[in-house]
């Protein structure tokens, strides 16, 4: 007989609590673990954003998640909403950090001399062990507070981590030496403390090992401090894209304007936004025309022409003249909100990087810890006395502290990301490495990142007798008069080649160009339509001319006078000129190049051809960026992906690298893991290689950290290692370390 199979609990609801006390990978998982023994509750726990995004049935309350964390020894609770005024909200990981860095500082500052003292035995003054112990007592006690405070919280619940093997190491070793200089002859005047080899298996009585205590708690709380700083910047994608928005607005109200913070608007509110103002929420024209930048939003490289009855974005900009708009979304429904929650779930979702060392100290620490315990029991159970018992012990301790664990990120990055900042390349931190090893397939956002992402001049094709430079010396000038991005790309280029004539009687036909009389002559420059409208004739060359420029997929602008069309200007978001050469460093990489853009089919496909690209997905929104990262995720790909816009943001934050161009907007920098400040597409390139040989550093820093370590266990657990030895050899595994990380000062960017 066979039990029927218990059905699956549905989880309809949905919370986020923000996660304190947590200080490496393992906790995150321990958490998870508790929260998903719940019944009908399925949790992910992130510890890089301190976030747990939980899925719970209907019998279950937050109250009772927040109650299952806390009994595991961590904080719980729900977020309040993000706001652009949430200063409340970073204060607390500000004054965390700078805590942390008060605490560290002063441990520098006193552990210093302690190490000198005791590896220089001709600075051992008559009672320079005294000093040592006023010194290193502060460090071991303040500094070393967080590693004991965490070892506490988890013995309470029966478990280790590498906090607990630092806190009983330096507490061991700081214990000891009380022992030795009070109890033992280490406090003797004149006790010097010789650098030697030699084993002793009944002494420890005259050792003190306080170089030890306060080196190792200074070391591990360097790298606490550098991964707390680099995880401070886990909210600022949602900050960066709230405070784009506009923070007032100008509300119609019996015909009188009055201003109003935007949170105050309210659906069906008309307001007013004048050229150059912020769009404040979505809404829908009743007055007015203009041409709308939404390059920030939507990635279009061309102001959209905007009229009576056409929607409109909020934190879009207005080109040109003034607008009357009623609010149709507000708050949490306009496309900005949404896309904020777009980046807030693509970081969330973002699985946390198990960091190597914590992922071997859930093994390593109860083994050391266990060795220890048989060590000091084996030398009492022989004889051995408990002075040699408790000092092969402390060594075992001491040889197991993970000093070099925690300089082996940490150094690596900092001159990591200091020789990246020379090349202008911005590594946020430690956790996006692991995906530059295996990212297979790189996403190239268009506007902004493969090219410049501002209309220029690239062509000018006059009909047939007409002299070039007098078609661009006058539809230049006209041009000149016009605000529309399209307008000032021609007048630039006319600009040029010398002084523009004035304009008289200057008119903007609206979403077709402008007219104007120009040096005695009455001249028309827009779109074709414009032309055929006022009946003026365009002779074939140009008009082919024309067709070839949309081919080509540029914007095509005809000028004319006297009732014939003279000529074609072509008008490009102009590619940069070193994208063919970085598409081509990027396959060499091992990557497939995808162009991402939110421009039509045939611009696209022409950038793409022009830089080397196979596969284009154009005319894509924002929200349907991020379902190509996930729709490329989930065929088994690792995705890079390189924007510079907000509608980049949220795909950013969703791929497993997201590089950002320096030149874009914040929101996009700040959802990203590499930032690169040159603008330059080659320098992914470089931000790619930079950042695995980076990774491989720190693999090798954390190989030879243990190896010292595990090789050494042995000796000291026979007796053959004291205490001093093994302090030695945990400095030399640190110097080590560092050694091995300025090598990456000698890295060169691709040629």
């Amino acid at each position: 007989m066979t039990t029927p199979a218990k059905p699956l609990r549905v989880a309809p609801n949905q919370i986020e609590l923000a996660i304190g006390g947590m200080t490496c990978a393992s906790c995150a998982a321990r958490i998870e673990k508790k929260l998903n023994r719940l019944d009908g509750v399925s949790a992910t726990v992130n510890y890089a954003t301190e976030k747990a995004t939980v899925r719970y049935a209907d019998d279950v309350t937050p109250d009772d998640l927040i109650a299952t964390v806390e009994k595991t020894g961590y904080t719980a609770a729900l977020p309040p909403p993000p706001t652009p005024d949430a200063t409340d909200a970073v204060a607390e990981p500000v004054d965390e950090l700078r805590g942390l860095r008060t605490r560290l500082w002063v441990s520098v500052a006193l552990s210093v001399p302690v190490v000198l003292l005791a590896m220089v035995p001709a600075w051992q003054f008559t009672y320079w062990q005294w000093l040592s112990l006023t010194l290193a007592a502060p460090v071991v006690v303040y500094g070393g507070l967080p590693f004991h405070r965490a070892a506490l919280v988890n013995l309470r619940h029966g478990a280790a981590t590498m906090d607990t093997l630092v806190s009983l190491g330096t507490l061991a070793a700081f214990g000891w030496s009380l022992w030795a200089l009070f109890l033992g002859t280490a406090g003797t005047p004149g006790m010097t403390h010789p650098f030697s080899f030699d084993i002793t298996r009944g002494g420890g009585a005259g050792n003190i090992y306080l170089e030890a205590a306060a080196g190792v708690t200074t070391f591990i709380l360097a790298g606490r401090y550098f991964e707390a700083r680099a995880k401070r910047t886990a909210g600022s994608a949602l900050r960066a894209l709230l405070e784009l928005g506009a923070k007032e607005v100008a509300v119609l109200r019996d015909g009188v304007e009055t201003r109003i913070p935007v949170d105050r608007l309210t659906v069906g509110d008309r307001f007013v936004v004048r050229p150059g103002e912020k769009i404040a929420t979505d809404g829908t024209v009743d007055e007015g025309t203009s041409a709308v930048d939404a390059s920030m939003l939507t990635g279009e490289s061309v102001p959209v022409e905007v009229g009576p009855g056409d929607p409109v974005v909020g934190a879009t900009v207005n080109a040109g003249g003034r607008l009357v708009v009623t609010a149709t979304r507000v708050g949490a429904d306009t496309q900005l909100a949404q896309m904020a929650r777009l980046v807030e779930q693509a970081q969330t979702g973002k699985a946390a990087v198990q960091r190597l060392a914590d992922r071997i100290s859930g093994v390593f620490v109860p083994v050391v810890i266990a060795l220890a315990v048989a060590t000091l029991g084996f030398w009492l159970g022989n004889g051995g006395g408990p002075t040699a018992a408790f000092t092969a012990a402390v060594a075992v301790l001491i040889i197991a502290c993970p000093c070099a664990l925690g300089l082996a990120t940490p150094t690596a990055l900092l001159v990591g990301t200091g020789r990246g900042a020379q090349l202008g390349i911005l590594i946020k931190g430690p956790e996006m490495l692991e995906s530059t090893r295996t990212v297979d397939t790189v996403v190239l956002d268009k506007t902004g990142t493969v090219t410049t992402g501002t209309m220029t001049l690239v062509d000018v094709v006059p009909a047939a007798g007409e002299d070039a430079a007098e078609l661009l010396r006058l539809a230049g000038a006209l041009e000149a008069a016009s605000e529309h991005p399209i307008a000032r790309a021609v007048a630039a280029g006319a600009a040029e080649a010398g002084p523009l004539p004035s304009v008289t009687g200057f008119a903007n036909v609206e979403g077709l160009g402008v007219t104007g009389v120009v040096a005695g002559r009455e001249v028309t420059v827009g779109r074709p339509r414009l032309l055929t409208e006022r009946g003026v004739e365009v002779p074939a060359e140009v008009a082919r001319a024309a067709a070839d420029a949309q081919a080509a997929g540029r914007t095509a602008v005809l000028a004319a006078w006297d009732g014939r069309a003279r000529g074609v200007f072509a008008v490009a978001d102009r590619v940069k000129p070193t994208s063919r050469a970085a598409v081509a460093g990027l396959r060499g990489l091992g990557l497939t190049p995808v162009l991402l853009t939110g421009d039509n089919t045939t611009v696209a496909r022409a950038v793409a051809a022009e830089v080397g690209i196979e596969e284009v997905i154009a005319e894509v929104l924002p929200a349907d960026k991020v379902d190509v990262v996930t729709r490329l995720q989930g065929e088994g790909k690792v995705v890079a992906m390189v924007g510079d816009g907000v509608n980049d943001a949220a795909a950013l934050a969703q791929a497993d690298l997201g590089l950002a161009m320096g030149t874009g907007t914040d929101a996009a920098i700040e959802a990203s893991d590499l930032t690169l400040v040159r603008g330059d597409l080659t320098a992914a390139v470089d931000a790619i290689r930079l950042s695995r040989r980076t990774l491989r550093i720190i693999k090798g820093n954390l190989f030879w950290a243990f190896a010292y370590n595990v090789a050494a266990l042995p000796l000291a657990a026979a007796g053959l290692l004291n205490p001093m030895i093994a302090g030695a050899a945990m400095a030399f595994s640190s110097v080590f370390v560092v050694a091995n990380s300025l090598r990456l000062r000698g890295f060169r960017p691709a040629a």
